[in-house]
């Protein structure tokens, strides 16, 4: 067996066959599937891509997407982990984690400090330093429900835009955020044009001469749903402007879904809200993100709290080894060497930087010694790493 990386070009004819494998109807592979395979490849340029053959088949792949993402307030070069999928007659042998190891050995050389997943199996990639983070949340609700904000003379406006014609607004917007928001994350430009051309509805909420919302949807049918990505909104005003503009959909649409972060709560949208929020998470189909460090000293100057504490990360080739950890002004300093006080894993580590569990949380789940101290250095926060349609 031989691992090699691909071009964007021999993505079709090596990655897509166990892919569509993997997620597609089988065992019939629609050609029009294969086509908008091939016609996304563009999309892929700055993919990188490895598969594992032998005798000239393909047995595995595994992929990696430039991006970024806000971890505790300092922006950095993400790892989007994707396509990973083996032929059935090759799994349970090793081959997806000879993959992964080299997969995350290669990004990180190439300047990802972290990076995020959706698994098809939590448990498997745990094993590779990876902890879960909140996935994003469904609201589905009445346009009725909204019914006292139609109500509201609110400063600012909203309008509907086709996809094409407001997406560099709404890409601008949601820029804006990642610089804001912890855990939010971005596509390199390249695979941004997928977004791009999709046909969507865009609706730009704006105050004082600048975007301050931005929703992307579409309606099914007269009477049915209104579907809908994140909710983004700069603050509150944002907020309201664009969901007073979905009260307005009342004699059009049933009711309207749409994503939002874990910390929000649509329950006190509206006065006579009824909504449903779910965060449904079930293996292999719906399983919440997760998370992981590639490069320790990569975190300086993030947001923390105060305190110092030296910690020792173990069983991690990419993050292993004595770290002395501390707070100057309220950011992250690092500096290699010195007296562990606490041993974690990889894992461990990565969920204190998230802030997705504590000191304690920590030690209960097996992921390292207990130490007080990390939850003055790391306090908790919750990240938000949204998912369009």
């Amino acid at each position: 067996m031989q691992i090699r990386q691909i071009s964007a070009a021999e993505r079709t004819a090596t990655m897509f066959p166990l892919q569509a494998y993997a997620w597609l109807p089988s065992p019939t592979t629609s050609a029009d599937e294969e086509a908008k395979h091939r016609a996304n490849a563009p999309f892929f340029e700055t993919t990188t891509m490895l598969v594992a053959e032998a005798d000239g088949d393909t047995l595995a792949c595994a992929a990696s997407l430039p991006m970024r993402q806000n971890v505790r307030g300092r922006v950095l070069e993400m790892a989007g982990i994707a396509s990973v999928t083996s032929r059935p007659e090759a799994r349970r042998q090793g081959v997806i984690r000879q993959l992964l190891e080299r997969l995350l050995r290669q990004v990180r050389e190439e300047g990802a400090a972290v990076s995020a997943l959706y698994p098809f199996r939590p448990s498997f990639y745990a094993r590779f330093g990876y902890v879960g983070i909140p996935r994003v949340r469904v609201a589905r609700f009445t346009p009725a429900s909204l019914g006292d904000l139609l109500r509201r003379d609110l400063p600012g406006e909203v309008r509907r835009w086709s996809g094409a014609e407001a997406f560099d607004d709404y890409d601008a917007l949601v820029h804006r955020l990642l610089g804001e928001r912890h855990g939010f994350a971005v596509f390199d430009e390249k695979r941004t044009g997928v977004l791009r051309q999709e046909p969507v509805w865009i609706a730009l909420a704006r105050a004082g001469g600048e975007v301050v919302g931005g929703l992307r949807y579409r309606i099914d049918q007269h009477g049915g749903d209104l579907i809908a990505s994140n909710l983004f909104s700069t603050g509150p005003l944002g907020r309201a402007l664009l969901l007073q503009f979905l009260a307005r959909h009342v004699d059009q649409v049933a009711t309207i879904e749409l994503l939002t972060g874990a910390d929000e709560l649509p329950e006190l949208w509206g006065t006579d809200m009824t909504v449903t929020v779910t965060g449904t998470v079930e293996n292999p189909r719906r399983n919440a993100p997760m998370v992981r460090v590639l490069d320790v000293p990569a975190l300086a100057g993030s947001e923390v709290g105060s305190g110092s504490v030296t910690v020792a990360v173990t069983g991690d080739e990419l993050t292993g080894g004595v770290w002395q950890l501390g707070a100057d002004d309220g950011r992250l300093t690092v500096k290699p060497g010195g007296t562990p006080s606490v041993t974690l894993t990889a894992a461990g580590f990565s969920a204190l930087v998230y802030g997705v569990l504590d000191a304690t949380e920590v030690f209960t789940r097996g992921l390292g010694e207990l130490e007080p101290a990390l939850d003055t250095l790391f306090p908790r926060r919750i990240p938000y790493l949204f998912a369009d349609f």
